[in-house]
């Protein structure tokens, strides 16, 4: 593993029981976000996959709401934290970038801001990766941060040492983007838009066999 995946997992290795911490509390201090995983668990009809999962929050919500959810993410320290917190839920170490699912195999992606960290040019191919595991009819959730720039963070939750860009997307870059990789795009949440850094929350679906 070289370049930009290496350093994202080293990042996250550094940072993750900081960013446990963090994060924590976000599902039940945000509702709109509570609000898309509600809704996300009410239209995926088999089990889910949260890709990036980091600590395993959003996941072990997504298991509380009655889904079977288990979680992927590149960093081993972020998994092995996912794993003390929720030992029932199935965590493991992969990467977006060769998901380790089969085919048509899942009913549900969540994506929750973790595709900030991949490159433009990387993004079709894990988009063609979620496109691959989803069944026909299948759900994609995706968070993101809103802008038109990336940017090199060096330091972050809890002043520790990273070395990852942080990518800024507009809504159509990214819907066209989902597009291109053979989704349907069903709603487009802006949160925060007067905030310097705003959010986005993308709701899509692989096609149903016609």
């Amino acid at each position: 593993m070289t370049g930009w995946l290496a350093d994202t997992r080293t990042s996250y290795d550094t940072v993750a029981s900081s960013y446990a911490g963090i994060v924590r509390d976000a599902v039940t201090t945000q509702p709109y976000l509570r609000a898309a995983l509600a809704l996300f668990a009410e239209r995926a009809d088999g089990p889910v996959v949260d890709v990036g999962c980091g600590p395993g929050h959003f996941t072990a919500h997504l298991v509380s709401l009655g889904l079977d959810a288990s979680g992927v993410d590149l960093s081993p320290s972020m998994i092995e934290l996912a794993r003390e917190a929720y030992p029932g839920i199935r965590f493991e170490v992969g990467s977006m970038t060769d998901l380790p699912r089969p085919d048509a195999s899942v009913a549900g992606v969540l994506a929750f801001w973790s595709l900030i960290h991949v490159p433009d040019d990387a993004v079709p191919g894990v988009l063609g990766h979620f496109h691959r595991v989803l069944r026909p009819g299948g759900r994609l959730v995706i968070g993101y941060h809103v802008g038109d720039s990336a940017t090199l963070k060096t330091q972050g939750y809890g002043g520790h040492p990273m070395k990852v860009h942080v990518h800024r997307r507009p809504p159509e870059r990214v819907g066209a983007l989902a597009r291109d990789a053979g989704f349907e795009i069903e709603a487009e949440w802006l949160l925060d838009p007067d905030d310097d850094v705003p959010q986005a929350i993308l709701f899509a679906r692989r096609p149903p066999l016609r």
